[in-house]
């Protein structure tokens, strides 16, 4: 089967491109930019480096801008899956949600008016096993936003390794939050990943605070061999 994977960047879209492969063939990589930074369906962080992660990957991109408006904003994703399945033939979609029925029932509603497969692979995963396959895999995996208290700008441009996924869990665990950050409390960068063929080196970063919410803004970036 023929797929396209919904792909931000972050580590979980980047697992569900591995756990797709595993099984059929990815075709192509959609990636949508909103403008508004508080989008409910949209990872916004760094989704520019996507178009590098997709070079790496060694994977055609479809890139769609939206401005990010509710409901509206699936009008953009709708014409993107359109374009994947027009330019590529797919047959089905993947994405990397893992609890949010706010991201996954619209997803679902444009597969099924479009007479695709919804494909979601890290639905309901234990949210520890998650993590631990991240590093099991050896995702090379930053932290590119906080959201949430008691997170600060200590965390951002992180990599994600045993003691950063032992704390997350410490966290959900005193603050009720969701360690994979589910609830919207980070978002992450992926830098390296099995898949990759070559891999992605920050050269240049700034972290933008305000309160208890900072992003790690990548400003330049190269491919390295690996």
């Amino acid at each position: 089967m023929k797929l396209a994977v919904l792909f931000s960047g972050g580590k979980d879209s980047t697992l569900a491109v591995h756990k797709a492969v595993e099984k059929e063939t990815v075709s192509c990589l959609i990636s949508i930019v909103s403008m508004n930074k508080s989008s409910l369906m949209f990872h916004t962080p760094n989704i520019d480096l996507t178009g590098l992660q997709a070079e790496a990957l060694e994977l055609p991109l479809i890139r769609r801008l939206t401005e990010g408006k509710p409901e509206e904003e699936l009008e953009d994703l709708k014409k993107a899956i359109g374009e994947a399945a027009e330019t590529f033939g797919i047959e089905g979609v993947v994405t990397g949600a893992i609890e949010s029925v706010y991201q996954a029932e619209r997803i679902q509603r444009i597969c099924h008016e479009k007479d695709l497969w919804c494909i979601n692979p890290l639905w309901k995963r234990n949210q520890q096993d998650l993590l631990e396959e991240i590093l099991q895999k050896n995702f090379q995996v930053i932290i590119s936003g906080v959201f949430a208290y008691p997170m600060d700008e200590s965390w951002l441009g992180k990599t994600l390794d045993k003691g950063l996924v032992e704390r997350l869990l410490r966290l959900g665990r005193e603050y009720g939050i969701s360690p994979s950050g589910e609830g919207g409390e980070i978002e992450t960068t992926v830098l390296d990943a099995p898949l990759f063929r070559r891999r992605i080196d920050v050269l240049e970063a700034r972290v933008e605070m305000e309160k208890t919410s900072g992003t790690y803004v990548i400003k330049k970036t190269g491919l390295a061999d690996k």
